[in-house]
Parts: C-alpha cells; sequence; structure tokens
C-alpha cells in the first residue's frame, strides 16, 4: 500500500531536510501535518507543496515540551481523523570543545533537542498510531551516538540517548504493527556538494532526496517487519 491518503506528520518540517521530506510525501498523495516553530515559515510550505486546506496542517510546536506536544497530537486527530506515520526531523549540534571545557548549557541544549523532543513526541503520538493498528516512526540519528569522536560530548550523549529510546520503543511495539526505525546519517547534504564538487570530505555524505526515498520504502506494507532497524545511508560499515 502506498502513502496516499495516509496522515504523515513531519516534525523538523521547514529545515533542509524536513522540506524535502515534506516534498516527497506530499509527491506521493500523503496528508501532511508539518510541524514547526514558525507559523508563517510552515504555511509558506504548505502553499509551496501546493496543498490545500484539507490536505495539510501547519502547527507551530515546542516539540520538547509534553503539554504542547500533546495538544499537538490531539489537533492533527483532530483534522485528519488519524495518524500514520511521525517523521522526528528535528535536531541540531553543539561541541568542538573538549569535555572538561564543555559548558553545561551544551548539554543541556542537546538533551532538549533530541532527547527530549524524542521523548515528548512520541508519547504524544505512538498511541494514535496503536490505535489504527498500523504505523511508523522514524528519525534521523547519527552513528556518532554509538561511535562518538572527540570535541563531540554533548551531541554524543544525546544522540546516544535518542536512539535507545527508538530500539527500546520498537520493542515495545513488536506485533503490533507499529514499527521504530532510525536512518544513520553522518553529514546531511542540503547543498548537494557530493554530486556537485565530489570530494574525500562529502564522500559519505547523504543527500535529503536519499533520505526521504529510504523513509517512503519503510512506510510500505513490504517493511512492516523491519523494526528496530538502524539503518545506514552513508555508503559503508559504522566504525
Amino acid at each position: 500500500m502506498s502513502v496516499n491518503g495516509r496522515v504523515v506528520v513531519v516534525a523538523g518540517a521547514t529545515g533542509g531536510l524536513g522540506s524535502v521530506v515534506a516534498r516527497t510525501f506530499a509527491g506521493e498523495g500523503a496528508r501532511l501535518a508539518l510541524l514547526g516553530r514558525g507559523l508563517d515559515k510552515l504555511e509558506a510550505l504548505a502553499a509551496e507543496l501546493g496543498l490545500n486546506a484539507d490536505q495539510a496542517l501547519p502547527y507551530a510546536v515546542d516539540v520538547s515540551d509534553g503539554e504542547t506536544a500533546r495538544a499537538c497530537a490531539e489537533a492533527v486527530q483532530t483534522k485528519f481523523g488519524r495518524v500514520d506515520v511521525y517523521l522526528h526531523l528535528v535536531g541540531g549540534w553543539a561541541g568542538g570543545k573538549p569535555l572538561v571545557d564543555t559548558p553545561a548549557d551544551d548539554l543541556t541544549s542537546m538533551l532538549h533537542q533530541h532527547v527530549w523532543s524524542t521523548f515528548a513526541m512520541t508519547q504524544a503520538f505512538v498511541p494514535r498510531l496503536l490505535a489504527n493498528g498500523w504505523g511508523r516512526v522514524m528519525a534521523v540519528v547519527s552513528p556518532g551516538g554509538r561511535y562518538p569522536a572527540g570535541n563531540a560530548s554533548p551531541y554524543a550523549a544525546a544522540k546516544a540517548a535518542q536512539e535507545g529510546l527508538l530500539l527500546s520503543l520498537a520493542q515495545e511495539l513488536k506485533g503490533s504493527g507499529v514499527t521504530s526505525n532510525i536512518l544513520l546519517v553522518r553529514t546531511i547534504d542540503t547543498k548537494h556538494e557530493r554530486l556537485n564538487a565530489p570530494s574525500e570530505k562529502n564522500a559519505n555524505w547523504t543527500l535529503p532526496e536519499e533520505l526521504a526515498a529510504a523513509m517512503l520504502y519503510l512506510c510500505c506494507e513490504e517493511a512492516g517487519t523491519i523494526n528496530g532497524a538502524r539503518i545506514p545511508l552513508f555508503g559503508g560499515p559504522e566504525p
């Protein structure tokens, strides 16, 4: 079954990855809940994608706050009558210093962006998917969570915790018709440098379109047995 008519929630919809993913799923006929911080940008994205009021719900939300996350899930349910897919494309990076010189605020920021946002939003949306007996949860995670580089402790700690949340969730979802998977990338190549200016540095970067294609595949019926997977999309094995 395709995603035509499915209700797909894209958290981080106006980012360099989120906008490509939203465009891909819109092109396949999905109805979209477009989530982010700026309502104006979300509404502009819906208009750019040619989605009418029946096809899109732009919604501004603080994804790391449990109360607003639950209100968001209720709004999506009320709008569309169901929720089928939750895509967590939220995050950022902080680091660049040895652990002993790292400000505590850097760790706090990374935990909010990666861990608390994943915790709040999956708590809010997964019950909606379970109610359908069918659903998909996906997030983009870095292999740096499991194999961290130096001078990256806040980011590495947060991504490791995020990965743990989603893989534990996958075990809880066994047999429910809902799956939880993570897509591993090193760098998301929003400027298509790997294609336009190939180099040793960007050889394992991942295009947003490649991530969107992988997400689309995981939504098909044939991918229903893929659950709790760590899917590498960077052209080689982990360290």
